[in-house]
């Protein structure tokens, strides 16, 4: 199989392997699309440099073999199905785990493959394998948005820790990629309202076409009910300070969008105490957000708010210039082919 490994920044190479076995409680699937998210993008601008890397962890495609013990189960994926693919290595064993957050498992992602590149979900490739388990059947849908499984898995996720209840308010910080699939899960779970904080003016005009009650600047938060529940889908101080300004007494705060070297953010412990507030944070899936997101595909409710979000897609062969695109311009999805 054809596999593309980012090297050094800006270097992308095609590389043969054999089509991987599988197990008896695996799949093989044959890569019908892959979305690239910031992390790709970080890899070969090399802003994260870490090489050589096997990229590529927001996955759709076909079931091409099952193992032994997966092809007589009720419910599990069968060849020719259409599926969204779970690529996070959960240990199962770590405290976290154990918990019930294999969200935030202990052990290290990924691992080192036979060629001598990092996985980092490796799904820039013609096959991957996954355990049965984290392989999500998903109907007649594009492939395309079939790889938005994993985003929106996380932002499932994201509002199972705001705890959204149908008839909430919702405020959303940041018009991008995450805060556009935040609007439309908000919307879908019966928010009462959604509004949209956003800085430059470009985004919010290009949100209004998904139909927010508001896309605002944080000028004008004064204009607008203050929400049960704010999501802030960027990492910087002032989003923080924008989302405590928008919440109303007694409200959730999901901090979603995070960043390992961003400034340190300020947290008025008074204030957090006197309003009665609850701020979280929200990072990765769990196989209950899998569940949910592959049932959103497969419903067809979302394709209307997931279809303008691919910006572009390329064939295998072009990836450089898909990665190119990803790293250097503002973009939603960018899609690889294989």
């Amino acid at each position: 199989m054809r596999t593309a490994v980012i090297t050094a920044a800006g270097q992308v190479e095609i590389r043969k392997l054999p089509v991987p076995e599988i197990g008896a409680t695996e799949v093989l699937v044959r890569v019908a699309a892959c979305g690239l998210c910031t992390m790709e993008g970080n890899l070969y601008a090399g802003r994260m440099p870490v090489y050589p890397t096997a990229a590529g962890h927001e996955v759709a495609g076909r079931v091409e073999r099952v193992g032994d013990q997966v092809a007589e189960l009720e419910d599990a994926p069968a060849v020719g199905d259409l599926v969204t693919v779970d690529l996070l290595t959960r240990c199962g064993a770590c405290r976290p785990c154990r918990g019930g957050q294999s969200a935030v498992c202990s052990s290290p992602q990924g691992g080192m493959r036979e060629d001598g590149a990092i996985t980092m979900g490796a799904g820039l490739a013609e096959y991957v394998v996954a355990p049965a388990a984290q392989v999500w059947p998903v109907g007649t849908v594009d492939p395309a948005l079939a790889a938005m499984g994993e985003p929106l898995a996380c932002v499932v996720h994201s509002l199972r820790r705001g705890a959204l209840r149908a008839g909430d308010r919702v405020t959303v910080i940041g018009a991008g990629y995450m805060g556009h699939l935040h609007l439309a899960l908000a919307r879908h779970h019966g928010a009462r309202s959604v509004t949209v904080v956003e800085l430059d003016p470009g985004r919010r005009s290009a949100i209004e076409a998904a139909a927010p009650d508001a896309a605002i600047g944080p000028d004008l938060l004064g204009t607008v009910p203050r929400a049960d529940v704010v999501f802030v889908t960027i990492a910087s101080k002032e989003a923080i300070a924008t989302a405590l300004a928008a919440v109303a007494d007694g409200g959730r705060i999901v901090l979603f969008g995070g960043s390992p070297d961003g400034p340190p953010a300020e947290l008025p412990g008074y204030e957090v105490h006197r309003r009665q507030l609850t701020v979280t944070g929200s990072y990765s899936q769990e196989p209950e957000d899998w569940r949910a997101a592959a049932e959103l595909l497969r419903g067809g409710t979302l394709t209307r708010y997931l279809e303008p979000l691919v910006t572009a897609r390329y064939p295998l062969d072009d990836v450089d210039q898909a990665l190119a695109r990803t790293a250097g311009t503002p973009v939603y999805r960018v899609v690889v082919t294989p």
